[in-house]
């Protein structure tokens, strides 16, 4: 299944639930209290986190998707906390505080990275559900997807009444189940319940044939349009009625903590689908920031250049020979990583020690190297009958062998104008007595702000006297 970044920003979302802070303090440990055998921590940081339905819009904005909210708090200074915190991400916040009740708050205290203690605060919300049902309708204009992240504290009472409200304007819902009673989401798009919350519907599952048949069971029972089942180490279990299940294996590469990671996965899921992305495109999406998700301390967001980092892993274009959309996916990530792009070409038919020289000091004008190379067809056009002596295939591997360089791509035209416009490289570098003028693109690049730099020559070295020497012999 090939990946790409979604256009998040064209993708907003309304997430609806169960909000709570997360609350961390951060200390040393160096002795066991004389009062029992529990070792003392000398409190050095807290740390806020938005935590529950928060997580999941925060997640939804670090994304770069419009991300909106509706939750229930107590009047107190965590809900201070909460909207303050997701205000600075973007998101658009809408509370239904209560008097006299506590927003519920999770404290973990922490030393050298690892969790000592959790206490809670919270008892469950008296809703009013038909205030929370005005709140919603008056913000689901516009949004393409709305979840419901449920994590049974009270703030959802009314799960038909907001499923129906999207349905009636043609808005995907997706679920984040909590309970023994899944009939409350029925109609829903798709809800994501874990492997242990699924298995507390339909039964324990010996195999995943078993649990295919039940899950077809209970989507047909509660007409849902899909299941998304998380399996933890086993990865993702997606199901749609009358088509094959689509298994996708857990990306993690070290799990640290899994804490939040659900919020992970139906955020991206419904950011992505928000974006137009298809289902299995999405769930794939989501299982690689389940993966990076795992790997963090706590409650954390996935931030977008980092899912894209990560798509490009798994798309193989870190580095080498590359396609167009690969390379412009490469370099939207090195840009959020404020990478500068040098961008040379050429036909660089048998590389000698001018070009390795050449490309060396190309890099050396930013931070990533794009070496884009004539195909055959066009060498022949520029160079004549008989070249190129090696097919772009091999030149292109050759090139993508050199430290210096980063990415590899061919074209087809005889410049490489049309590629510079989809590149916009920051440094246009060439090598060769070129004055600026005859620098083929130098127009474009300069055009919209970039730099153009002609490099010298490595004397006595270039492909035709090459040529033309084994020729002699």
């Amino acid at each position: 299944m090939k990946l790409s970044m979604p256009r998040f920003d064209s993708a907003p979302v309304l997430v609806v639930g169960d909000v709570m802070l997360d609350r961390y303090w951060h200390g040393g440990t160096s002795r066991i209290s004389p009062e029992a055998p529990v070792p003392v921590v000398k409190v050095e940081q807290i740390e806020d986190r938005p935590g529950g339905a928060a997580n999941v819009a925060l997640n939804i904005a670090a994304l770069g998707a419009p991300a909106s909210l509706v939750g229930v708090t107590g009047a107190d200074e965590a809900a201070d906390s909460l909207a303050d915190s997701l205000k600075a991400a973007g998101v658009k916040a809408v509370f239904q505080r209560i008097a006299h009740q506590p927003t519920v708050v999770k404290l973990r205290v922490m030393s050298r990275h690892q969790q000592l203690l959790r206490i809670d605060f919270e008892e469950a919300f008296a809703t009013d559900p038909l205030a929370l049902a005005s709140q919603v309708d008056g913000l689901l204009e516009g949004v393409k997807v709305m979840v419901l992240s449920d994590y049974g504290k009270g703030a959802l009472k009314n799960h038909q009444k907001l499923i129906a409200a999207a349905r009636a304007k043609n808005i995907p819902v997706l679920a984040d189940p909590k309970g023994k009673d899944f009939t409350i989401y029925r109609g829903a798009s798709l809800i994501t319940p874990n492997l242990t919350e699924f298995e507390a519907i339909v039964g324990s599952c010996a195999d995943e044939a078993e649990l295919v048949e039940k899950g077809a069971r209970l989507m047909s029972e509660l007409d849902m349009g899909a299941l998304l089942v998380t399996r933890g180490e086993h990865g993702m279990t997606l199901l749609r009625p009358d088509q094959p299940a689509l298994h996708l294996p857990a990306r993690a590469r070290e799990v640290f903590d899994v804490t939040g990671a659900g919020d992970t996965v139906i955020s991206t899921l419904a950011a992505a689908l928000a974006a137009g992305e298809e289902l299995p495109h999405a769930v794939a999406l989501a299982n690689l920031a389940a993966g990076i998700v795992v790997g963090k301390l706590g409650t954390a967001a996935i931030s977008a250049p980092e899912l894209r980092r990560a798509i490009q892993r798994e798309e193989g274009s870190e580095r080498g020979v590359l396609s167009l959309g690969q390379l412009l996916l490469a370099i939207d990530d090195a840009r959020a990583h404020n990478e500068s792009i040098v961008f040379t070409n050429g036909c660089f038919d048998i590389l000698h020690a001018g070009h390795v020289t050449y490309l060396e000091q190309a890099r050396a004008q930013g931070d990533r190297l794009i070496v884009a190379v004539n195909d055959d067809a066009s060498v022949s056009r520029l160079k004549g009958p008989g070249r190129p002596i090696n097919s772009v295939d091999r030149r292109m591997a050759v090139l993508a062998g050199l430290g210096a360089v980063d990415w590899v791509i061919s074209f087809s035209e005889d410049t490489p104008e049309n590629l510079l416009a989809h590149v916009r490289p920051d440094v246009l570098v060439k090598g060769g007595d070129y004055s600026m003028e005859q620098v083929v693109g130098a127009d474009i690049v300069t055009g919209y702000g970039g730099t153009v730099k002609v490099l010298g020559l490595v004397e006595n070295s270039s492909t035709t006297s090459i040529v033309e020497k084994i020729r002699n012999h």
